[in-house]
């Protein structure tokens, strides 16, 4: 790998984006475990990895096929008693905790973290993870809306090589471009203060959401769900693509295309078969923008999934879930 593709351009020949949707949605809704990009500490184009951990590369604008770029999600993997490279990016990152136990370095401030847990790497943070069992390997899955920021121009990042001053003034704090009362809230989500409900779209745990004021993270949604052996979740329709992990179970995805008829004003038309893919546990389902879909437990045990949403969608007016049936 030579070069990393931070934000993928879109263009086309004519005013519509038919053929750039006809791409994307060719492409397989399911990736299976193992087959992401594994990152290793050196690795062009990459950094901040450091001998004691690992990664794969899971969702991400530089995917061929592309599938979207509103989430990129990777894992992380340190090695018994092993940190990754501190380094800093002004994109938030969204750190959800499989098992294991440890600990943050965010600006000098240490946050602790073990299995079921959420950490928010806020904007502009120079971080670092390390496990703190000697004896265990520690696992994580991080979420992150990373290219939001880079079309924004937000491209301060990594870790800085000397900088010369000469025609610069002394230090300032950064933080005083920060939204004011943003530094008291919540970095770390427990899973204690989290519940699992039964709700119309099933039994979930919401882990973070635009309606927790408390915690600094504005822009990654995320649920865990769970679909007990011969259930489903309910067939529903939201405007905002989704990337789910399956942490165990196996399944079916089904996915109805939702075409837009554009007349007096814009109208739906929902396909009247779906498609439909296998997931299993390690895999990444992926949902396109404005699809009805369904997950389905085909397995002999519960189906637990987590899913992450880009929280622009409910801010640009798409706040609504619709339920067809």
């Amino acid at each position: 790998m030579s070069e990393r593709i931070f934000l993928r351009g879109i263009s086309a020949d004519s005013y519509g984006l038919a053929e750039h949707r006809a791409r994307q949605r060719a492409a397989p809704r399911v990736r299976k475990a193992g087959t992401g990009t594994v990152l290793t500490h050196g690795m062009p184009g990459y950094s901040g990895l450091g001998a004691g951990a690992s990664a794969e590369w899971l969702v991400g604008p530089g995917d061929d096929p592309f599938l979207t770029q509103s989430l990129q999600v990777h894992t992380v993997d340190l090695a018994p008693g092993g940190k990754n490279e501190g380094h800093g990016h002004q994109n938030e990152a969204l750190y959800y905790v499989f098992d294991g136990r440890g600990y943050e370095i965010h600006d000098g401030v240490r946050y602790d973290w073990e299995g079921g847990d959420a950490v928010v790497v806020h904007a502009d943070s120079v971080h670092q993870h390390f496990n703190a069992d000697a004896e265990r390997p520690a696992r994580g899955i991080i979420f992150k809306a990373k290219a939001l920021w880079m079309y924004l121009g937000l491209w301060q990042q990594g870790r800085s090589a000397e900088l010369s001053t000469a025609g610069f003034g002394p230090r300032v704090d950064w933080s005083r471009l920060w939204t004011p009362g943003v530094q008291q809230k919540r970095k770390v989500v427990k899973q204690a203060t989290t519940r699992w409900e039964d709700t119309r779209d099933g039994h979930l745990r919401v882990i973070t959401s635009g309606k927790q004021a408390d915690v600094r993270l504005g822009s990654v949604d995320l649920t865990e769900l769970e679909v007990p052996v011969g259930g489903r979740t309910p067939r529903h329709w939201h405007m905002a693509d989704e990337v789910l992990y399956v942490e165990a179970g196996r399944g079916d995805t089904l996915q109805w295309e939702v075409a837009a008829e554009i007349a007096d004003r814009y109208y739906a038309r929902i396909a009247t078969e779906p498609g439909c893919w296998e997931f299993a546990k390690g895999d990444v389902v992926y949902v396109p923008q404005n699809t009805v879909h369904q997950h389905v437990n085909t397995g002999n045990e519960p189906l637990r999934l987590l899913s992450g949403q880009n929280r622009l969608f409910k801010l640009l007016g798409y706040d609504s879930v619709v339920y067809p049936e």
